[in-house]
């Protein structure tokens, strides 16, 4: 079924009663998802949805209603049900004018052109290639995701907006194991790219990094505990950025007093050396597309500059409450979910400095190679994060690998605290989950030391 319905009477009929904003998102996706586990293809699964996302933003509030029936008729009912949420004259929707997007991200090989079979051969190879490591590798598991979404978004602005967005993701997770000793890891590849992308990259090394990384860690030493330097090395990813500070600074959070940047604009919340900016503009990357879902055209927005809080990350009905402006960070899982406000590629701007000069200049300490998981107070910026690969740093030079290592601090003071920033920058990507719902995004940082963390240790 077309996307191209006639969208002013529904629009008309949720602003029946007033309202500030109406808005429709229609979209229509199709995904594929293939797993691996125990040398045994899991799952292979395919799927089509449809539906509608109806949303009516009166006094402040959002109502929200979704569908699967694109009718008139099907669009009509949760229309004016919305409608009557709303205590007012009705409004008119403004004549709606098409956006044309400022860019597009080029793609080769649309994934729905490949063969099914082609996948899970790629699926196959890649657990091989793992397992090929060591004979220590005891478990992988491979997942293979393709999505390709279409969506047309239209409000009472009269603004209108289509795009097609297209993601592709391998993810491979290794375990190894020597006696008692269990170690894991873990490593993707993917992005706003087709089929292409695992043509120019070799997905094989993706699963071969995974599995060398968990056997490298088996004859790791147990970590040291105590407050130190900490060098995060560009390929560590940007788990710090997006957790211990891009969530901060979502308004909406903001707005619920739960960020601990909340009323800081203008002020110093991190080093001088420090720039953070979030920009979905960026071709290929996982957090990228033209519009967000609100039809707000995608921006690159910063917000710390060499230090100083210069904004928050706004969809439409933050920046109505703060009186800003969409900053394009409104995103929705799909169409049975409102638009909040959501982080898409999060990024510490490179610096100046040598990754390696700033391990040389650091006498003792732990260098990061990968992250882990983490945990984050936005209230109060507190984290504890896991180090997936971690390295002593003795005499200037990168010694032995150590396990068990967490990172515990304050995202805040961490940022006040970064004194090296290198002019390098390596991403890492996933899905970050919020309100129950998911979005696709990448982060990133330079090579960088920070003065003193607390580092937890582990003993054996």
């Amino acid at each position: 079924m077309s996307l191209d319905i006639k969208a002013e009477p529904i629009l008309e009929a949720m602003l029946a009663r007033g309202g500030q904003l109406a808005e429709l998102f229609l979209e229509e996706s199709f995904g594929l998802t293939v797993v691996m586990d125990d040398n045994k293809i899991e799952k292979v699964l395919a799927g089509v949805d449809l539906g509608a996302g109806l949303r009516l933003i009166h006094d402040l509030r959002t109502s929200y209603a979704h569908t699967n029936d694109l009718s008139e008729a099907g669009l009509m009912e949760p229309a004016r049900n919305l409608a009557v949420l709303a205590e007012g004259a009705a409004r008119q929707p403004a004549a709606l004018k098409r956006l044309e997007p400022a860019w597009a991200f080029a793609v080769v090989k649309p994934p729905q052109g490949v063969a099914t079979a082609r996948k899970v051969e790629l699926v196959r190879a890649a657990n091989a290639a793992a397992r090929a490591v060591d004979p220590r590798v005891r478990q992988v598991r491979v997942i293979y995701m393709d999505r390709v979404q279409e969506v047309r978004i239209v409000n009472s602005l009269g603004q209108e907006a289509k795009e097609k967005r297209v993601q592709s993701l391998l993810a491979v997770h290794c375990v190894a194991a020597e006696g008692a000793v269990v170690q894991t890891g873990y490593e993707t590849m993917g992005g706003t790219r087709g089929f292409e992308l695992f043509e120019e990259q070799d997905p094989g090394e993706v699963a071969c990094a995974a599995a060398r990384r968990a056997v490298m860690m088996l004859s790791a030493r147990p970590a040291p505990g105590g407050s130190m330097p900490v060098v995060l090395h560009s390929s560590a990813g940007g788990t710090m950025v997006h957790e211990a500070v891009g969530h901060g600074l979502e308004a909406d959070l903001v707005l619920e007093g739960m960020s601990v940047y909340a009323g800081k604009i203008g002020e110093l919340v991190a080093s001088p050396l420090v720039s953070v900016l979030d920009d979905a503009t960026i071709p290929g990357r996982r957090g990228s597309s033209c519009f967000d879902d609100e039809g707000s055209p995608s921006r690159k927005n910063l917000l710390i500059d060499k230090g100083v809080l210069k904004g928050y990350m706004q969809d439409r009905l933050s920046a109505l409450k703060l009186g800003a402006e969409p900053t394009g960070n409104g995103r929705r899982e799909s169409y049975r979910f409102r638009p909040i406000p959501r982080m898409t590629n999060t990024i510490i701007a490179p610096g100046v400095d040598d990754p390696e000069a700033i391990i040389a200049d650091t006498g003792e300490g732990l260098l990061v190679k990968k992250m882990g998981g983490g945990q984050v107070n936005t209230t109060n910026g507190d984290f504890v994060f896991e180090v997936a690969e971690g390295y002593l740093i003795k005499n200037g030079r990168v010694d032995e690998p150590v396990r068990g290592a967490t990172l515990t601090g304050n995202g805040p003071q961490a940022l006040k605290d970064i004194d090296r920033v290198a002019g390098d920058l390596g991403y890492s990507l996933g899905t970050c989950g919020k309100d129950g719902q998911g979005s696709p995004v990448a982060d990133a940082q330079p090579t960088l030391r920070i003065t003193r963390l607390v580092v937890g240790g582990m003993h054996e």
